[in-house]
């Protein structure tokens, strides 16, 4: 056998011991870039939860395992925790489990487990929004495992100049003096005590309609002109009256002298007094007739002089400043003295007719401050109650009331649907939100909470409203801050981050 020269022995020596080292560093980068690597994936891991058996989050080390879920169908949000063992159930008290629980604003609970069944269940409800870091730790046979991982759901990130941007305002929750109101349906109608229905009061024929439906009148203003027979028959009758009395009068003058100077008999004196008296009657008679329709005492003294046209001239007067709703004169159109011609109502008050259910009665009273409102077109103003009525209906088991309101720009139209607000009691109350903060997620009412830059979808238990604040019976506590105007627009950029509710 040929030997090998003992400098390439050595030669072969230093290069296996180059190459030994090379591999070693080679294996320790590679060890070092597989930590990174798990690393990584563990990060990964925990953005994609990976999913147990039951649905809820699988936490793994080495060949121990749990489960985490939220529970909620037919319960009060709650954790449920199972454990396995190389893909077996451990059973629940064999494990000490704790949860803590890091909500933004640095409010943390802590959440203990007992078993029950196949699972521990947690001693206390988890609130919403189930938006948080979660610790978990367990302790089985001497040994401790430990996770932690985030939970995010109902959070909108806006950063100061995007918030200016959408002109989102933010006020404080605290403390206000509510005012509880009864809400109930009415109707605008006319104030009865302000419409006249137009009658002629003589039979006639329309000869001049001056005014149109929906126009205005003043006291006094002509609104129509009636040419009658029946009025001429009143005047000359009036003439004739007064043409009697003077004779009367010139009769009676005389007979009354001629009895005084003892030439004539006392029986043709006092039967030219009953005469004169009778004559007088009639004048009177006559003259009310006219008086009745209009006519003044002025009028009358100058009648003898009036052409004989004017005997059958008949002018309709408007009783009162107002507005023509109704009109049935036609020029040429006959009518009767009881005819409704014209009906004119003053508007610059009306009625709101308020259907008071029964079992509102009991604070529903006379003198109530009341707020009235339309939403189309969207109108609101306020008056008093000033009438109940003493009777149920039989059949809407209901009690009208009333309340007027002032309608100087005619606005408030009769007929228009509203919504009257009672006011029944002042209340203080220890927290509460602004009306318009409120907004509806899935089946919440949520305000959002600021916190820095992040705004978080807050469920609220509501109480009493008097429209512009609400009570907060549960859910944000006074000093929290949150956002009022235009906080629809971070629920609409929920939305689009397509806000998730998986647990």
């Amino acid at each position: 056998m040929k030997k090998i020269p003992f400098l390439a022995v050595a030669m072969l020596v230093l290069l296996g011991a180059a190459l030994a080292a090379f591999t070693a560093c080679g294996n320790n980068a590679s060890s070092e870039e597989g930590a990174h690597r798990h690393e990584e994936h563990g990060e990964h891991a925990d953005k994609e939860k990976v999913k147990g058996p039951h649905g809820g989050r699988l936490l793994s080390e080495g060949d121990f395992q749990v489960e985490v879920s939220i529970y909620e169908r037919g319960v009060p949000p709650q954790f449920r925790v199972f454990a396995f063992e190389q893909g077996k159930p451990v059973p629940p008290e064999e494990l000490t489990l704790s949860i803590r629980l890091r909500r933004l604003g640095g409010r943390e609970e802590l959440i203990q487990f007992q078993g029950e069944g196949e699972y521990l269940r947690g001693d206390r409800v988890v609130e919403e929004p189930h938006s948080f870091a979660v610790e978990v730790m367990v302790q089985r046979g001497g040994q401790t495992y430990q996770w932690t991982y985030e939970q995010v759901e109902g959070q909108v990130e806006l950063p100061p100049e995007a918030l200016a941007s959408t002109g989102i305002t933010i006020e404080e929750a605290g403390p206000a003096r509510l005012q509880v109101v009864l809400e109930l349906p009415g109707e605008i109608g006319l104030n009865a005590d302000k419409v006249a229905h137009v009658v002629p009061r003589l039979s006639g024929v329309i000869s001049e309609a001056r005014k149109g439906l929906g126009e205005k009148v003043r006291k006094g203003e002509i609104i129509a002109v009636l040419e009658s027979r029946e009025l001429a028959d009143a005047k000359s009758e009036y003439l004739a009256a007064v043409r009697r009395v003077e004779l009367a009068q010139t009769t009676f003058g005389r007979e009354e002298r001629l009895w005084q100077e003892q030439i004539s008999a006392e029986r043709d004196f006092l039967e030219a007094k009953t005469a004169l008296a009778e004559a007088q009657i009639k004048t009177q008679s006559a003259e009310q007739k006219l008086h009745a329709l209009g006519f003044s005492d002025e009028y009358l003294a100058g009648l003898p002089s009036h052409p004989d046209m004017d005997f059958t001239r008949y002018e309709i007067r408007a009783p009162f400043d107002g507005t023509l709703i109704e009109k049935h004169a036609a020029i040429g159109e006959a009518v009767k003295e009881d005819a409704d011609i014209f009906v004119i109502a003053d508007l610059s008050t009306v009625w709101v007719e308020v259907t008071v259910y029964a079992q509102d009665l009991d604070v529903v009273r006379v003198g109530q401050r009341a707020t009235v409102r339309s939403r189309a077109p969207h109108l609101e103003t306020e008056g008093t109650l000033d009438y109940l009525g003493s009777l149920v209906g039989e059949q809407t088991r209901s009690a009208k009331a009333r309340v007027v309101i002032a309608n100087p720009d005619g606005q408030w139209r009769p007929g228009l649907f509203v919504t009257v607000e009672l006011v029944q009691d002042e209340v203080e109350v220890p927290v509460a939100v602004a009306a318009e903060a409120i907004q509806s997620l899935r089946d919440w009412s949520v305000v959002f909470v600021q916190y820095g830059d992040l705004f978080e979808a807050r469920p609220l238990e509501l109480g009493r409203s008097d429209g512009q604040r609400v009570e907060v019976l549960s859910g944000l506590a006074a000093g929290e801050r949150y956002a009022t105007r235009n906080s629809f627009v971070l629920k609409a950029d929920l939305g689009k981050a397509g806000a998730s509710h998986d647990h």
